[in-house]
């Protein structure tokens, strides 16, 4: 199994969180992380969807999204192909000489201090997963008293949105992708909204 990014572009109605969320847990596949927000158009939400998936079960789980009323678009983010970030919020025990030292690890990573206590020192890091993996082991000898971090945000690179996508099957090149869904548009190229993104 391998991580995947889903970038699912949604009508902002209740409910199409937990229908969306469902349909991994049906098939019992753990979402590793989910991150939802408002988009640059009012009404839609985009959701970023980290699972840990093979490829063919991936495929079936977006031709079973792309059915939900309220799914509006699903891309999957290549790694390389996207800009991904996380926030963590950590909490260290910092007392003495430790608080020079956890202040010196922040600032390697441009983390940076919201709060400090006699026995603590509370940091605001972002970055891509691996560099707040690093932080992380690097905090974890001192003693992480408490932490919160958010799902993977992503956005496609280059100059397109979503809704400008024009997206492919798994393995198959974007001239070779078909028309999945039903919804295609009368255009060069045909958008491909389902079955392994």
């Amino acid at each position: 199994m391998s991580l995947h990014t889903l970038s699912v572009l949604v009508e902002d109605r209740p409910g199409v969180l937990t229908r969306t969320a469902g349909l991994f847990a049906a098939r019992g596949f753990n979402i590793h992380s989910l991150a939802v927000g408002p988009t640059e158009e009012g009404g839609l939400s985009r959701m970023t969807i980290v699972v840990d998936v093979k490829a063919k079960p991936l495929e079936q789980i977006t031709k079973q999204l792309n059915k939900l009323v309220n799914v509006i678009k699903i891309l999957e983010l290549e790694p390389g192909e996207a800009v991904e970030r996380e926030l963590v919020l950590v909490k260290v025990r910092a007392e003495g000489d430790a608080r020079a030292r956890v202040i010196e690890i922040a600032d390697i990573f441009r983390a940076r201090v919201l709060d400090v206590t006699q026995q603590t020192v509370t940091l605001e890091a972002t970055g891509a997963a691996d560099k707040l993996e690093a932080l992380m082991r690097l905090l974890s000898d001192f003693g992480v008293v408490e932490l919160a971090r958010t799902g993977r945000v992503a956005l496609a690179r280059g100059e397109r949105g979503i809704r400008e996508r024009v997206l492919r099957a798994a393995g198959t090149s974007a001239a070779a992708a078909g028309n999945g869904s039903g919804r295609g548009k009368a255009d060069e190229e045909e958008e491909y909204t389902g079955g392994g993104v």
